[in-house]
């Protein structure tokens, strides 16, 4: 049975590529022309940021877990990642992994939940800190016009309403949630309590987006986007805290037309905007995504995950 299942993320992916197969090539033919060791930044980059986020897993738990296992267990969610919306696909990878690992299930939940607000924290953090320090590098209005801003605050402040009204009303939730919070609480002191852990968590989250940031960078610098590097910076991380407000599977879609408009708010013509986008895809999703299904058939089969 497990090895019926360990061919299904391959043979997702192989039904993805066929699918979006115009947009790849469309990307590819740009890329041929590119700097070459520019791109090979990029991949580097790329591969660091598995790096990265393997840390702040680390940092989310207590336990210290196999350091090789581990990172397989990042590029085999970065796969998963992208047949589910909304990071699904790698939190229930993770979660199978911690559990595998011996991590209860409510300390489990906690670490997956704790990562997500620090991941979340650091991309902010990095995010406003380039703006206070090149306030003119993007528009934001041009970005989230006022009419979506609004409607997106409205649906968040309902969502978050909903929830805090049937947390309050139900009373088996209710109990659920305080144990929960109660568990993430008495983590998240603990963690905080042991400097390496501490350091491994906030470290991770504010390298992460910082290198997905460097790895559109070199990919505009490859195909010459006409952008000083900060403000590529600059719109990647706005893009995709934008795009996090409609979730799709591997924020494809959602992030690639805000990164598009970023792009283009920060001076770039749309054309190049585009290329640079779908190049950056290419090099971040499409490479690593037939090997990391791979990685992700085999921890199933050795059920690791």
């Amino acid at each position: 049975m497990r090895g019926i299942v360990c061919l299904v993320p391959i043979t997702a992916v192989g039904v993805w590529v066929v699918r979006n197969w115009p947009v790849f090539a469309s990307g590819g033919r740009d890329l041929l022309g590119a700097n070459h060791y520019w791109l090979l930044a990029a991949v580097t980059v790329t591969g660091l940021g598995w790096v990265a986020v393997s840390c702040t897993r680390q940092g989310a738990v207590l336990e210290p877990l196999p350091a090789g296992r581990l990172l397989a267990t990042q590029l085999a969610a970065s796969a998963a990642n992208h047949l589910l919306p909304a990071g699904l696909g790698a939190g229930a990878v993770n979660l199978r992994f911690l559990r595998g690992c011996g991590i209860p299930l409510a300390r489990s939940s906690a670490a997956l939940a704790l990562y997500s607000l620090a991941e979340s924290a650091g991309r902010v953090v990095l995010l406003l800190v380039l703006l206070a320090a090149f306030p003119d590098a993007l528009r934001l209005d041009a970005l989230i016009p006022n009419g979506t801003g609004l409607l997106l605050a409205s649906v968040a402040a309902g969502l978050v309403c909903s929830v805090l009204l049937a947390v309050t009303a139900v009373r088996p939730l209710r109990r659920i949630v305080r144990a929960f919070l109660d568990t993430a609480l008495t983590d998240a002191r603990s963690l905080h309590a042991m400097p390496a852990r501490a350091l491994a968590l906030w470290g991770g989250s504010l390298a992460f987006p910082a290198l997905q940031a460097a790895g559109l960078v070199a990919v505009a610098l490859a195909l010459d986007v006409p952008v000083p590097v900060v403000h590529v910076a600059i719109a990647y991380l706005a893009a995709t805290c934008v795009a996090a407000a409609v979730p799709t599977p591997g924020g494809i879609g959602s992030v690639d037309a805000a990164l598009v408009v970023a792009l283009v708010t920060a001076g770039a013509p749309v054309a190049v905007a585009t290329s640079a986008v779908l190049g950056y895809r290419i090099v971040t999703v499409w490479l690593p995504l037939l090997p990391a299904a791979l990685v992700l058939g085999v921890l199933v089969r050795r059920k690791v995950v």
